[in-house]
């Protein structure tokens, strides 16, 4: 779909970060963006660059994990600027450096209800939307490279975990949807330099309130002057015009899906040595 000047673009996590790069980037191009997040006062910051530069934002409290907030912030932002024809599910939360076995069910409701429920609920209310309007649309989630490989080196697996999810989600609307007017990318980046390390701070009362989480903060140091976001929001604004699925931002990351893959293949290697059944015989 082409980019149009006067359009109306949702994106969730918009008060920093990557949405905040993806909301100027759409609002360079004349998108009215509602800039959802769950810190207001980061969304009313990242609609304030965008109308200072002259361009049109609301900011829209929103917690993702909520499915009648996104609804009301949906509402919300037809109410203000019109019919919708982008929608950028980006909203996620870090869940890094303690073992599996040892994360508290509080922190996984926590980052399940983020990046999973967060963009089902995105589905769930903009999809109808979007196939209403009848001319090309676009919806982007935003998963992760974790969400195509688990890293050996750190302990990423509950937020891999929920980013798989997004890519199946993905994968799944592209599949449905690919007779209708809705385009659909599933973004995945490496390092970019957000704050994502410090997401505890936005966890809702009702999953225990803003905490500090020492175990997330290595990543602080190593994603400090990496990707800028705004390079990430050119990205996607590129991607959603070419319709391009799979979003990948850092191209080296590709030997580490090769290494998985090629783990794969052995493994198909030695069921043919087995002598493993067809699906048909099944």
């Amino acid at each position: 779909m082409k980019i149009e000047r006067g359009m109306c673009a949702y994106v969730s996590g918009a008060g920093s970060g990557i949405g905040r790069g993806i909301s100027l980037a759409l609002a360079s191009r004349g998108v009215s963006v509602g800039v959802a997040d769950i810190r207001e006062s980061d969304a009313a910051e990242t609609a304030r660059q965008i109308t200072a530069a002259g361009g049109r934002a609301i900011a829209l409290p929103v917690d993702v994990s909520q499915a009648s907030s996104v609804e009301t912030a949906a509402d919300h932002l037809e109410s203000a600027f019109g019919p919708i024809s982008i929608v950028c599910n980006n909203a996620g939360v870090a869940m890094h450096g303690v073992p599996l076995h040892e994360i508290e069910m509080s922190d996984w409701d926590w980052v399940i209800g983020v990046n999973i429920y967060g963009v089902i609920h995105g589905i769930r209310s903009f999809i109808p939307r979007l196939l209403d309007r009848g001319t090309a649309t676009h919806m982007v989630n935003t998963a992760s490279i974790g969400g195509f490989q688990v890293n050996p080196n750190f302990m990423t697996g509950a937020y891999s975990m929920t980013k798989y999810a997004v890519v199946a989600l993905s994968e799944a609307l592209r599949n449905e949807l690919a007779d209708t007017n809705v385009g659909i990318s599933v973004l995945a980046p490496a390092a970019v330099d957000t704050g994502i390390h410090l997401s505890e701070r936005s966890r809702p009362e009702r999953l225990g309130g803003a905490y500090v989480r020492p175990q997330n903060h290595f990543m602080g140091d190593m994603i400090k002057g990496s990707t800028p976001p705004e390079t990430i929001g050119k990205r996607v604004a590129q991607a959603i015009e070419a319709g391009d699925f799979y979003i990948f931002t850092h191209a080296e990351t590709e030997e580490w899906l090769d290494r998985r893959h090629a783990s794969i293949k052995d493994a198909f290697a030695k069921a043919r040595q087995a002598g493993a059944g067809s699906m048909a015989a099944e």
